[in-house]
């Protein structure tokens, strides 16, 4: 998977940008703070997923004072060439076209351009709540293969469906609405199994890769004894059909899913003590970093390329042992760095480009 050039026209702050990043290594994007190194990584992944991973809503990427943005990519992808190009329209529904063709879903895309991203916000991956590590196992298990993204789709419809219902319930349920609650528990069941057997196997396969990549990137740190632990947590005990069951009266009452793929965790430990409440702020940005490099490492080992590695101002949260740590743990393929700061010592970037005043420079 490479990236082969990247153009802009009215995204973000760009009026027009062009980019064209080494095949290979370190593609280095430098410049002050507020100059628009993040919104070149944040086309990157648009293209990848039709979502930036910063949250913004679709309309906040087109520049202010125009009609729409354009960002088009040029992608190796095994050896085929892949031009893709979105048209984003701030009502209405976005343009998307592979190799000049009209996508008809947005799930089309998918695999078409894979990237792995982190960024300063990813501290939240420990400390945040379990919402964001559920985001991360969803987002590599689309990663991994494209049907996962069906299954989560079919998850979240049946939920809105479902909490739809225990709401005009009232918590006084007609023998109609209980016939119709159990046909969207059924398909909850069948749904939400297939997804959490998913996210385990995940899980389990991403734990001791965490832990290797943990120790190759928490710098001056001292050696975690016991090494990193991931671990699937489920919100029930035995089938998801049986647990539905039980938690209908307290659904009812309550008029919300108390049960389910929605209410999963994904634990994490340092040694043995839960890494969200009982790690230091460095131990938190290591094991986030971590956690990033493992899922490449996974993603990559199951497709046998790599995605493209987007680091988003990653030095300036990390102390100096620690970002030469990171360098020297960086894997092979391409990747896109963007930094306001020098690079840390042992830096050895294919490319550098600098970023001033709206325009890309090499």
């Amino acid at each position: 998977m490479r990236l082969e050039r990247l153009w802009l026209t009215d995204f973000r702050s760009y009026q027009v940008a062009d980019l064209a990043p080494a095949p290979e290594g370190l593609t280095v994007v430098s410049g002050a703070n507020g100059e628009g190194k993040t919104n070149l990584l944040e086309a990157v992944g648009y293209l990848a997923t039709l979502r930036s991973f910063r949250g913004a809503p679709g309309e906040a990427l087109i520049r202010v004072g125009a009609s729409q943005a354009v960002v088009r990519a040029e992608v190796d992808r095994d050896g085929r060439r892949l031009l893709i190009e979105a048209e984003l329209r701030p009502t209405g529904r976005d343009r998307v076209q592979v190799n000049r063709q009209p996508l008809r879903r947005a799930r089309d895309l998918l695999g078409s351009l894979q990237v792995t991203v982190f960024s300063p916000d990813d501290l939240m991956l420990v400390k945040g709540g379990p919402s964001a590590r559920r985001e991360y196992l969803d987002g590599l298990l689309v990663a991994l293969h494209p049907r996962h993204d069906a299954t989560q789709s079919e998850v979240d419809r049946v939920l809105r469906q479902r909490n739809a219902l225990l709401r005009q319930a009232g918590g006084r349920p007609t023998p109609e609405l209980v016939a119709t609650l159990d046909v969207w528990d059924a398909k909850l069941a069948a749904a939400g199994e297939t997804l959490v057997a998913a996210r385990a196997g995940l899980a389990a396969a991403l734990s001791p890769v965490a832990s290797t990549t943990y120790e190759r990137v928490s710098g001056s740190s001292p050696p975690c004894r016991d090494g990193i632990r991931l671990a699937y947590q489920r919100s029930w005990e035995g089938t998801l059909a049986d647990a539905l069951a039980r938690a209908r009266p307290d659904d009812l009452r309550r008029g919300v899913s108390t049960v389910g793929p929605h209410r999963d965790e994904l634990g994490a430990w340092i040694g043995d003590m839960p890494a969200r409440t009982h790690s230091s702020q460095g131990e938190q940005r290591s094991l986030a970093l971590a956690l990033r490099l493992a899922g490449h490492s996974v993603v990559t080992a199951r497709l046998e390329t790599p995605p493209v590695l987007l680091l988003d101002d990653v030095f300036s949260e990390l102390d100096q042992d620690r970002s030469a740590a990171l360098l020297a743990a960086l894997p092979e393929g391409q990747a896109l760095l963007t930094t306001a700061s020098v690079l840390p010592p042992g830096a050895a970037p294919a490319v550098v480009v600098h970023v001033d005043g709206g325009k890309v420079l090499s």
